[in-house]
C-alpha cells in the first residue's frame, strides 16, 4: 500500500479532533464556586444567612445583576448586599446561576413557587418557562390555588389557563378544599366569572361564604356579586343565601325575579374542549326520533336503506324533530353531522339549541340551502343541554335522516357570516359530503379525488360535450366561497374557453368566471365577490382540440399558494365586498342567459356520439371508451327510505 493510500486511510479512520466538549466538567467545576468563599467579591444578606458570589458571574447571566452589580447604583461599590427575599428560593437559584441546572423534583412546592417568583423578578425567562411548564405537569387539588395565584402575579398566561382548566375540570373538588380560601380576590375573581366553572351554584356560595369569613379585612361586595343567584333553586335561596347575612334582601328578590321573567339565564356549564360530548361516555341519549340508538353509536359506516340512521317525519309546522339530551350542560360552539347519503338526494333543515328545553335558540338554519352528506357546522359558544334537529326538506321523500352527530367545543373555529361558513381549506372534497352531480368520467367524483396527478389521455378527468352539456358539483352544504381553482386537461397544447356559475337552489343560477373569450389552459385560479354558493356549474364553449370539454381537478377556495399571498395582500377590499354580497339578494345576469341543462339520455347519447378519440382527435390509436365504462353521474331517484 502506498503512503499516500495509507495516509487517506488514516484519515477516514481517526476520530474528530475538530472540537472538544467538556460541558459535563466545566458545570462541575462551576458549580464548586457557588456560595463558595474563594475569590468571592460580594456577600449577600438573605433572612440572616450570608451568601458570598462573585460579581463576573452574576453579572454574565442575568441582565439585573450586571445593572445591580456594575451599574453605577450604590450595590456596586458596597462588598455586603441585603436582599428581602426567601433565602432558600435564593440559593436555588445561584445553584442554576452558576451550573445551568435545578433539580426541580427534589424542591418542595413552596421553594419552587418561590424560586418562580426570583426567575421572573431576576429575568431569567428561560428558568421561568422551565418552572412553569414542570409545574403544569404536577397540578394537585392541593396546590392548583397556589399555583394559580403565582402565575397571574408573574403573568404566565400558558400556566394560568392550565390552572384555570384543571380547576373547572374539578370545580366541586377544588370547592371544598382548604387551599380554596387561600385564593387571592383577584384570581378567585376570575374563577368565579367563567362560564365553564361548573358546579352547582349553592355549592359555589357556600365556598364564596367561608371565603368571605378568612377575608374578613377585604371588602367582598365585589366577589359576592360573581356568585349567580337566579341559577340557584328558590328554597337555597331563602334557607342558605339569606340566613348567611352577606347579601341584601333585595339581591335576592332581583334573583328570583330574573329566574321567573328572563329567558337567558347566566349558566355554568362544563368544557371538554375537542371532544365530542354528544356521546355515551357523556351519558348523552337520543330522546327524540325514530330508530334513536343509531344517532350516537359512532358508527358512520354501515347504514343502508334500512338501518344505521335516526329519522323523523317531515311536517308542514315542523312540528317534528330528532332531539339528543347531553348527559349535562356543557359549552358547545360546533355541530358534525351525516345525512343520509347513499343517493344524490339532498335535505333542508335547521338546527336548535337549548340549556333548559323551554327555551330554544336556532343555531343553524338551512331551510333555504340543499344540503348532502358530512355537515361541518359553527356558532357561537354557548351552554347547550339540548340538540333539536328538524328537517323541512328532502329532494326525494318526505323524511329526515341522521346517521351520526357529533357535539364539541373546538378552538379550530371556522369564520361564520349570517351563519354560513367562509372556509380556508378546499371544501370541493368528497370527504366534506361534495358530489360531481352531472359530467363524465370513468371514476365517479375524479374532479374531486384531490388527484391531480395521475391523469392521461384515457383517465383522470371529468368531461362533457361542447354546447349539449356541463359539470355540476354539489357541495356538501351552503359555504361562503369567493375563489376557485381548476386543473384544464393539459397533456398537450390545447386551450380551452369556459364559464361557470354558482346557485344555492339549482334555479337560480349566477356567471362568476366567464372565459368564454378567451382561450387557457392548465391551471386557473379566479378570485370574484365572496357569495353563498352549494352549486358549481362549469360549462366549456371552446376546445381548440376537439369538440369535448375536459377538467381534471376543482378547489374551492383555491388552494394555490401565491395566488393566496396575492389575495391577502387585498384583503381588506375582498373583505368588503365579502360582507356587502353575503345576505343581500342576488342581482340577475341579464347579459348572460345560462344554458339549460340536456336531460341524462341527449346528454349520454351526444357525447358518445363524438368520444370516437377522446380526449384529442390527433391520437388515432387511442381507445374508444365504450359505453359500458362511462359513467353518467345524474340525480338517483328513490321513492322509500
Amino acid at each position: 500500500m502506498s503512503s499516500q493510500s495509507q495516509y487517506k486511510l488514516l484519515s477516514l479512520t481517526k476520530p474528530s479532533c475538530d472540537e472538544v466538549k467538556l460541558t459535563e466538567r466545566f458545570s462541575e467545576q462551576m458549580a464548586q464556586l457557588c456560595m463558595n468563599d474563594d475569590y468571592s467579591d460580594v456577600t449577600f444578606i438573605v433572612e440572616n444567612q450570608r451568601l458570598p458570589a462573585h460579581r463576573v458571574i452574576l453579572a454574565a447571566r442575568s441582565e439585573y445583576f450586571r445593572a445591580l452589580l456594575f451599574g453605577g447604583l450604590c450595590e456596586s461599590r458596597q462588598s455586603e448586599i441585603e436582599l428581602q427575599i426567601p433565602a432558600e428560593a435564593f440559593k436555588a437559584l445561584l445553584k442554576y446561576i452558576y451550573s445551568g441546572r435545578m433539580p426541580l423534583a427534589q424542591m418542595d412546592e413552596d421553594n419552587i413557587l418561590d424560586t418562580l417568583g426570583l426567575a421572573n423578578q431576576f429575568g431569567f425567562s428561560e428558568l421561568e418557562n422551565a418552572i412553569s411548564k414542570y409545574l403544569r405537569h404536577y397540578l394537585a387539588l392541593n396546590n392548583v390555588c397556589a399555583i394559580l395565584d403565582a402565575a397571574r402575579l408573574y403573568n404566565l398566561e400558558k400556566l394560568t389557563e392550565v390552572c384555570l382548566t384543571f380547576m373547572d375540570r374539578n370545580a366541586t373538588d377544588v370547592l371544598q378544599h382548604a387551599s380554596f380560601r387561600a385564593l387571592s380576590k383577584e384570581s378567585l375573581e376570575e374563577v368565579l366569572s367563567r362560564d365553564s366553572f361548573f358546579a352547582p351554584e349553592v355549592e359555589i356560595f357556600l365556598a364564596v361564604w367561608e371565603w368571605c369569613e378568612h377575608h374578613s379585612n377585604i371588602n367582598i361586595d365585589s366577589v359576592v356579586s360573581y356568585v349567580r343567584l337566579p341559577l340557584m333553586k328558590l328554597e337555597d335561596l331563602l334557607q342558605v343565601v339569606r340566613p348567611s347575612g352577606i347579601l341584601e334582601p333585595d339581591k335576592l328578590l332581583d334573583a328570583i325575579q330574573e329566574q321567573t321573567t328572563s329567558k337567558y339565564l347566566p349558566y355554568r356549564a362544563a368544557l371538554w374542549p375537542e371532544e365530542n360530548v354528544a356521546t355515551a361516555k357523556f351519558a348523552s341519549r337520543t330522546i327524540q326520533g325514530e330508530c334513536r340508538a343509531a344517532l350516537l353509536d359512532g358508527d358512520y359506516a354501515t347504514y343502508d336503506m334500512e338501518k344505521g340512521y335516526t329519522r323523523h317525519c317531515i311536517t308542514d309546522n315542523n312540528d317534528s324533530g330528532i332531539t339528543v339530551e347531553l348527559g349535562t350542560i356543557c359549552i358547545i360552539n360546533h355541530i358534525k353531522m351525516l345525512l343520509w347519503d347513499r343517493d344524490n338526494r339532498s335535505y333542508s333543515y335547521f338546527i336548535e339549541v337549548s340549556a333548559n328545553s323551554t327555551n330554544w335558540d336556532r343555531v343553524i338554519d338551512y331551510t333555504q340551502y340543499y344540503c348532502r352528506s358530512w355537515q361541518f357546522l359553527y356558532f357561537t359558544a354557548r351552554p347547550v343541554r339540548f340538540i333539536k334537529l328538524v328537517g323541512t326538506h328532502n329532494t326525494v321523500n318526505k323524511v329526515f335522516h341522521v346517521v351520526g352527530l357529533e357535539a364539541m367545543y373546538t378552538a379550530a373555529i371556522q369564520k361564520v357570516i349570517n351563519g354560513i361558513v367562509a372556509p380556508t381549506s378546499n371544501v370541493a372534497r368528497t370527504d366534506m359530503g361534495a358530489i360531481v352531480v352531472d359530467g363524465v368520467s370513468r371514476t365517479r367524483n375524479a374532479l374531486l379525488n384531490g388527484d391531480y396527478v395521475n391523469y392521461d389521455w384515457d383517465s383522470g378527468y371529468t368531461c362533457h360535450q361542447l354546447g349539449s352539456g356541463e359539470i355540476v358539483v354539489r357541495l356538501g352544504q351552503p359555504y361562503i366561497i369567493g375563489s376557485m381553482r381548476l386543473l384544464l386537461w393539459d397533456c398537450d397544447d390545447r386551450t380551452y374557453s369556459f364559464y361557470i356559475e354558482t346557485s344555492v337552489n339549482q334555479k337560480d343560477w349566477h356567471v362568476v368566471v366567464d372565459k368564454r373569450n378567451e382561450q387557457v389552459r392548465s391551471w386557473q385560479n379566479f378570485s370574484f365577490t365572496p357569495r353563498p354558493i352549494v352549486f358549481i356549474r362549469i360549462v366549456g364553449t371552446r376546445n381548440t382540440a376537439n369538440e369535448i370539454f375536459h377538467c381534471v381537478h376543482l378547489e374551492c377556495p383555491s388552494q394555490d399558494s401565491n395566488f393566496l399571498q396575492m389575495e391577502r395582500e387585498q384583503e381588506p377590499s375582498a373583505n368588503l365586498k365579502l360582507e356587502a354580497s353575503v345576505g343581500a339578494t342576488a342581482d340577475n345576469n341579464d347579459s348572460f342567459v345560462s344554458t339549460t341543462s340536456q336531460s341524462s339520455s341527449t346528454l349520454s347519447i351526444n357525447f358518445k356520439n363524438n368520444l370516437n378519440q377522446p380526449p384529442n382527435q390527433n391520437q388515432q390509436q387511442q381507445q374508444q371508451l365504450s359505453e359500458d365504462v362511462l359513467i353518467k353521474l345524474d340525480n338517483v331517484s328513490v321513492d322509500e327510505n
